[in-house]
C-alpha cells in the first residue's frame, strides 16, 4: 500500500537538487514503486581529474532507492533506515551509467512477516551499476534496517 506522499515524491526526486548538480535521473519507475531505473550522464561538471565518473556520483545515484522500495511497501506502520553501505568501484566509469533497484513484492512481503514476528531486522540489497555496453562499473551494497512502530498494529 503506497503512501501518497511517497509517490509525490518519487515524481519530484528528478527536481532534487544534489541530482540535477550530478547529472542523475529517474528514467522510468513501475507502477507499484518495486523497481526504479536510474541513470548518470556523463557531463564536464560531474567528470573526476582522470575524466571519469566522480565515484560520489555513481554512490549518490544508489542511495535512496532501496529505502524507498521497502518504506512504500511495507508502509506507515514500519520504520525503515539505511543503516550502512559500501560500494566497490570494479573499472572505469565511462558514459552513461544506469542502476536498476527492484525489490519484488513477495521479497516485500517476507520482509513484512519477518519484520512481525521479529520487530525488526536488517536486510542485505546489492546493485550493478553498469556502462553503455552492460560491463558493470560499480556495485553498491545497501544494509536497511527495519522496525515495525510501537502498538501500530504492524500486520495490518
Amino acid at each position: 500500500m503506497t503512501n501518497p506522499n511517497f509517490a509525490k515524491l518519487i515524481r519530484r526526486v528528478n527536481w532534487y537538487p544534489p541530482y540535477l548538480g550530478m547529472g542523475i535521473r529517474v528514467k522510468d519507475y513501475s507502477d507499484d514503486f518495486t523497481r526504479f531505473d536510474v541513470e548518470l550522464r556523463a557531463r564536464w561538471y560531474n567528470r573526476n581529474l582522470f575524466g571519469t565518473h566522480f565515484g560520489g556520483a555513481l554512490y549518490a545515484m544508489a542511495d535512496p532507492f532501496f529505502v524507498f522500495i521497502v518504506t512504500m511497501g511495507l508502509g506507515k506502520h514500519y520504520i525503515v533506515w539505511d543503516k550502512s553501505a559500501g560500494i566497490e568501484f570494479l573499472k572505469p566509469a565511462k558514459g552513461t551509467i544506469t542502476g536498476v533497484f527492484e525489490i519484488s513484492p513477495e521479497r516485500l512481503a517476507e520482509i513484512r512477516a519477518d519484520v512481525d514476528e521479529r520487530g525488526k531486522n536488517t536486510y542485505h540489497f546489492e546493485v550493478d551499476l553498469t556502462d553503455e555496453s552492460g560491463q558493470t562499473v560499480a556495485r553498491v551494497s545497501k544494509e536497511v534496517y527495519v522496525r515495525a512502530k510501537a502498538s501500530s498494529g504492524a500486520s495490518r
